[in-house]
């Protein structure tokens, strides 16, 4: 019998096998109880092209004195610094790869984030 976190893997590998198929750069998320991070991942799955968590220093000043990371606020400013640092490095089109977690709350705010702030996937 799965635990839960195995279960939440081999969710995962299902997706990746998806997007090895479609050739193209993914954009994908961890998230723990108190920090988001987002990570675009070039096609081959060779090189990270870009990175973005609430755990970095200068994200952490902007959510303010509380520096909650575990929320949809801030998975929504992550979500924004993702896309712009990927555009930044010439990637327009990912495929959104949630890793396993269900694509809702924080996870989705990140996406509809990135959506928003030019990211096409």
């Amino acid at each position: 019998m799965l635990n839960k976190k195995d279960q939440r893997i081999r969710r995962s590998l299902q997706t990746r096998k998806r997007i090895a198929i479609q050739r193209a750069a993914r954009l994908t998320v961890f998230r723990s109880n108190l920090h988001i991070y987002a990570s675009v991942i070039s096609e081959d799955g060779s090189r990270v092209l870009a990175t973005a968590s609430t755990a970095e220093a200068d994200v952490r000043k902007e959510l303010g004195a509380a520096g909650k990371g575990g929320n949809v606020a801030a998975a929504t400013l992550i979500g924004k610094r993702i896309a712009e640092k990927a555009k930044a490095a010439g990637i327009e089109k990912v495929a959104f790869d949630r890793a396993g977690f269900a694509y809702h709350g924080r996870v989705k705010a990140l996406a509809e984030a990135a959506r928003e702030a030019g990211l096409q996937f």
